[in-house]
């Protein structure tokens, strides 16, 4: 069905600046937040084996890359049209600097969750801010741009995967050196944003108050609607995206390269076909079709055991979720346009806030579970194979170096406790998979240690595969919501555009 949708002029405040060099330089500041992605997801099983941690644990520092966006969106999304874009990005700047920083020199647990709070946080200022920049600059084609924008989400990722696993293949498996690519297209932002001047946001254009905002945005039934749903979509985007590296890879495949797959697909798609497919179907159309394709993939990389598989699964999901985030937020900046600065910022608050605080902890902990299941299933030869190799570091122990003993007898008091525990009873969750971890995490080279990574790897592998299952009926419920809604466009004679002052722009 092909649109009519009349194009309105450029504002009178976008006199004097430079539309497509702002553009080009915001998505440069979005690609940071991909490549910290990337690379925080692609160094999550170093993070583990280095600092013993769990997978919940690792679930809080991969969600504190995520929820801090939500923080920083949220309290100063509705802050756009009084603090300005041009402060709010110097923000953002000193943020991704400190927080990358932070992480490089961390030495445990805490310094590695502030340093990805701190990227996330300066990842939400540049949300809050370049959204709505991107609405004002381009009022005649909201949707359309911002899935253009959105691009360097996956662009992002891909570039930040593709260098982290370039590393990897070269022998260097430094995570900090990974880390540090964040600071890469960080600098080429700040660099190009510098000197740039901003336009006011189409609200302060166009003479909406900051509180006829508010009243637009919370007494919205369909606002409402979008934002309870905005919940749902990122999380099925989001929550598996953050561990699809780390599970295949404790699986023996390829993890950080489906992910660049995946992304790299998604911004074909966001570029190339996001333009045809909202005039065909309308946002509600592409909405509704992008959940049936995420279940499917969700499903199948749950079951995924082999590369061919991993990256079948992995089409289906990026065909699924390429067009979701931008296409929720072109949807609400169309639909409900005085929401202006604050309903953008708060979808994307909603949908980042709860991947970091539930849904990545929550995966985390449903892949904990499952793979325990699975030491006790296999709890005989799990205890064998722990005593195999609390022995061979105990027979090592003397010609370990000095200044790494501490750290191979902490794993081998570990490894006892959990030995005396299952050959007397059951088998200690969390502690179990804690001791594999630090017995890899030795660095000691002896076949009984080979074969704990193995056996730690299988079970990661096997919990994380099912955690992913978890989200399907969620994209279900979605689903119902969008086909609701694109029925109702139908009865209402198409697809509506609303401009501003209220009144329609035309229909799809």
């Amino acid at each position: 069905m092909a649109a009519s949708v009349a194009s309105p002029a450029p504002p009178q405040s976008l006199e004097g600046v430079h539309r497509d060099r702002l553009f080009v330089a915001s998505c440069c500041a979005l690609a940071v937040s991909a490549v910290a992605f990337a690379v925080i997801g692609d160094i999550l099983g170093s993070l583990k084996a280095q600092f013993i941690l769990d997978n919940q644990q690792v679930g809080y520092i991969g969600g504190a890359a995520i929820w801090g966006f939500a923080v920083s969106i949220i309290l100063l999304g509705p802050l756009v049209d009084v603090l300005g874009m041009r402060f709010l990005v110097r923000v953002a700047m000193v943020c991704h600097v400190l927080g990358a920083l932070i992480m490089i020199t961390a030495k445990g647990f805490w310094a590695l969750f502030i340093g990805a709070l701190i990227l996330s946080l300066g990842n939400g200022v540049i949300e809050a801010v370049c959204n709505p920049l991107v609405a004002t600059l381009y009022p005649e084609k909201k949707a359309h741009r911002l899935n253009q924008f959105h691009v360097w989400w996956p662009g992002g990722i891909v570039l930040g995967g593709l260098a982290s696993y370039a590393l990897h293949t070269m022998g260097n498996d430094s995570w900090q050196l990974r880390v540090g690519l964040i600071l890469i297209p960080a600098a080429v932002y700040i660099v190009l944003m510098l000197r740039e001047r901003f336009p006011a946001t189409e609200n302060v254009a166009s003479g909406v108050s900051t509180g006829e905002m508010f009243a637009a945005t919370f007494t919205s039934p369909l606002f409402l609607l979008m934002l309870a749903t905005m919940f749902i979509t990122a999380s099925i985007e989001l929550g598996p995206g953050r561990w699809i590296p780390a599970v295949l890879t404790s699986g023996g495949l390829p993890g950080i390269l489906v992910l660049v797959w995946i992304s790299a697909l998604m911004a074909f798609l966001r570029r190339v076909v996001s333009g045809p497919m909202l005039r065909a179907l309308s946002p509600t159309g592409v909405l509704f079709v992008s959940m049936i394709l995420t279940m499917l993939g969700l499903y199948l990389l749950s079951t995924a055991e082999t590369a061919t598989m991993a990256f079948l699964a992995a089409t289906f999901f990026a065909f699924g979720t390429a067009f979701i985030w931008p296409t929720m937020l072109g949807f609400v900046a169309e639909r409900v346009p005085r929401s202006g600065a604050l309903g953008l910022a708060l979808m994307g608050g909603a949908g980042m806030g709860i991947v970091g605080l539930v849904t990545s902890p929550m995966l985390g902990k449903i892949a904990d579970q499952k793979a325990h299941e699975r030491f006790v299933a296999e709890q005989p030869a799990v205890v064998s194979t722990l005593g195999a190799a609390s022995s061979a570091l105990k027979a090592k122990l003397p010609s370990v170096p000095a200044d790494q003993k501490a750290d191979v007898q902490k794993s081998i008091d570990m490894t006892d406790k959990v030995v005396a525990a299952g050959a007397g009873g059951s088998l200690p969750p969390i502690e179990t998979a804690n001791a594999m971890r630090s017995i890899v995490g030795t660095g000691v080279q002896d076949p009984s240690v080979a074969k704990v990574a193995d056996v730690l790897g299988s079970a990661d592998n096997y919990g994380g595969r099912t955690s992913f299952r978890a989200c399907v009926p969620l994209a279900a419920i979605a689903a119902v919501v969008f086909a609701i809604l694109f029925v109702n466009d139908r009865r209402r004679g198409g697809y509506r555009v609303e401009q501003v002052a209220g009144a329609p722009a035309g229909a799809h």
